[in-house]
């Protein structure tokens, strides 16, 4: 009998310190200092979990957080454009109390903002969806009973959840994907199982 196709969903490392508590989107930052020992802790924790391959998200903090596994895998990753964090159009760069003052918006909100199409140039909910979907259901066929890292972003995260575990986008700017976390998806016909949700092994393990 076949095993579980099991998804470890990683979102890259802390960011620099100035794009912290904002919008990043697609800017393309790098991690700071306690983002790389993030990383290298992340790295430590998946050493015993047989990962068969890995799919990545190109931009630089992804890519500087797959530093700490270059040594672990046999396959250097597979880089996928579609893995982008999403476009926040004009609110890229701003904090809420910004978004707020020139938005009229709630930013905590903002998986329902994507979702209604309100957040000026902007990735809708519906085109995140239509890019990560495919691409997600690629790796699941691709590799039956293996076990994939995909390193990308919390958005990203996000909408794989919500396509996995068939649930709807905007509630799920109510769940933690925090930096350096890990969330861990078992596929097995007829039944998708959630093992792990927003597992940070810098934090949570001694």
């Amino acid at each position: 009998m076949l095993p579980p196709t099991t998804l470890f969903l990683l979102r890259h490392g802390e960011v620099e310190e100035r794009y912290q508590h904002v919008f990043g989107g697609r800017i393309d930052m790098g991690l700071s200092p306690r983002g790389h020992e993030q990383a290298a802790a992340l790295a430590k924790y998946l050493r015993a979990r047989n990962i068969h391959l890995v799919y990545a998200s190109p931009m630089k903090r992804v890519q500087q957080t797959l530093v700490p596994f270059a040594s672990q895998f046999t396959n250097p990753p597979i880089v996928l454009e579609a893995l982008q964090e999403v476009d926040f159009g004009d609110w890229t760069g701003l904090n809420g109390e910004q978004v707020r003052t020139r938005f009229n918006a709630n930013a905590a909100a903002w998986t329902d903002q994507l979702e209604k199409a309100a957040i000026p140039n902007a990735e809708s909910a519906t085109r995140l969806r239509a890019r990560i979907e495919p691409c997600l259901q690629q790796m699941i066929r691709s590799h039956p009973g293996q076990n994939i890292a995909v390193v990308c972003h919390g958005g990203v995260i996000r909408m794989m959840l919500a396509i996995l575990l068939a649930l709807p986008f905007s509630p799920m700017g109510l769940v933690g994907i925090e930096y350096a976390s890990l969330t861990q998806v078992e596929l097995r016909p007829h039944k998708t199982k959630l093992q792990l949700l927003n597992f940070t092994p810098w934090r949570d393990l001694p």
